[in-house]
């Protein structure tokens, strides 16, 4: 029964925290676009790249034979 004493304030500190950490997230923009970065990642560029593009990173090395 004394637990109840310890255990009751934790728990209403706790969902008091949880409340003010969800709402700065909604406030702070958090869950404005949900679907966006799961269809982001699924699409390609369209351009391919130029085998002679000096932007490229690969560099041309001297074939030797």
């Amino acid at each position: 029964m004394e637990s109840l004493y310890l255990l009751i304030p934790l728990s209403v500190l706790l969902v008091f925290l949880i409340g003010l950490l969800f709402w700065w997230s909604v406030r702070s923009g958090q869950f404005d676009d949900m679907e966006g970065p799961g269809y982001r990642i699924l699409m390609d560029d369209d351009k391919m790249r130029e085998k002679n593009d000096p932007d490229s990173d690969e560099t041309e090395l001297p074939k030797n034979g």
